[in-house]
């Protein structure tokens, strides 16, 4: 009986310390995604006025320059122009939600279409690049970071700072001198959907794809480098190599994931910089993607397909942030256990 008794107190003490773990992840989940919503709001505001600040009459844009009062009046009323700006914001806010992002008063083709028919070249094009990243950035960082202060780090982290240093159209001309025109390798423009061919969408993604990976993995490079440095002076490194464990395993079990926090979190916002780098490879690869597409609606002066293909954009980085954040949670169980107060 006292055994049962003495038990009680401390199963109760074990409910106590088990019960707010999820409860305190999934509030910690529901503040970042209202967060995030406040952000889409704020930003989907933002979208909606570039249009309102740019110069000039935006009706008398899409036509010619001796277009009369009448014309001008006839394209306001067309495009809604002639609307009170809140009453113009709601309608487009409720179409957007809906996925209608409206036709373009230049092309006269939907816009959502027109994204969503291109938005699946950038994404594997963004994927590609990450990985290509982190297939260049891994080893060189571990090993740069193991080796800290000796020859091979400074030749490491020498050549990350000299490629961090060339903008992606130099990688671009370069990569397509070199591999596709001196060795022939891999096509220097065009793209094949993977549905149709697997290796011939991978062919016609890997130049692109090591254009952006060679700008974005010295980035990477430099940073894991560091806290892997950082991390081989803990206390249960020390631990874990006086029993005897090798180099091999104490990077690999107890140095790398400690170290890659920093990296994750780095990845989902260095994907804003992918997105900008996307824009000038799709144009310099003739790929058909959203930032090509975005290039083609400036020169061509069709501002409502620019703002649809920006909202997009910025919906994309944001949705991207949440699921490094949720990765990071998993990664990191301590958050869970954060306190919420």
């Amino acid at each position: 009986m006292q055994g049962k008794a003495a038990s009680a107190p401390h199963q109760e003490a074990v409910t106590r310390h088990r019960t707010p773990v999820m409860p305190a992840a999934l509030r910690r989940f529901g503040r970042r995604l209202l967060h995030l919503l406040a952000v889409l709001v704020i930003v989907s505001i933002a979208t909606f006025l570039m249009l309102e600040l740019l110069p000039g009459n935006l009706a008398g844009s899409f036509l010619h320059e001796n277009a009369s009062a009448a014309e001008v009046a006839a394209i306001e009323t067309e495009l809604g122009l002639d609307k009170p700006l809140a009453e113009r914001f709601l309608a487009w806010a409720g179409s957007a939600l809906r996925g209608n992002l409206g036709q373009s008063p230049v092309s006269g083709e939907s816009i959502s279409a027109a994204i969503a028919e291109r938005l699946p070249v950038t994404l594997q094009l963004l994927l590609y690049a990450q990985l290509l990243s982190l297939v260049i950035a891994l080893p060189l960082g571990i090993i740069a970071g193991y080796r800290e202060g000796s020859t091979l780090d400074r030749v490491i982290s020498g050549g990350a700072l000299g490629s961090l240093a060339m903008p992606h159209f130099v990688w671009g001309i370069l990569l397509i001198l070199l591999l596709s025109i001196w060795l022939d390798w891999l096509p220097a423009t065009g793209y094949v959907p993977f549905l149709e061919s697997p290796l011939g969408n991978l062919t016609s993604l890997f130049l692109p794809a090591l254009t952006l990976a060679m700008v974005e993995a010295p980035v990477y490079l430099r940073l894991l480098r560091s806290d892997i440095a950082s991390t081989l002076q803990e206390d249960y490194i020390i631990v874990a190599r006086a029993k005897g464990l090798s180099d091999r395993q104490i990077l690999l079990r107890h140095a790398l994931r400690p170290s890659s926090f920093t990296l994750i979190t780095l990845m989902g916002i260095n994907i804003g910089n992918l997105i900008g780098g996307s824009v000038i490879v799709e144009s310099l690869f003739a790929l058909p993607g959203v930032g090509r597409f975005l290039v083609e609606g400036v020169i061509r002066r069709d501002f409502f397909t620019v703002q649809g293909v920006v909202l997009v954009i910025a919906v994309t980085f944001v949705l991207v942030n949440l699921m490094v954040d949720l990765a990071y949670n998993l990664l990191d169980p301590r958050l869970s256990h954060d306190s919420t107060h």
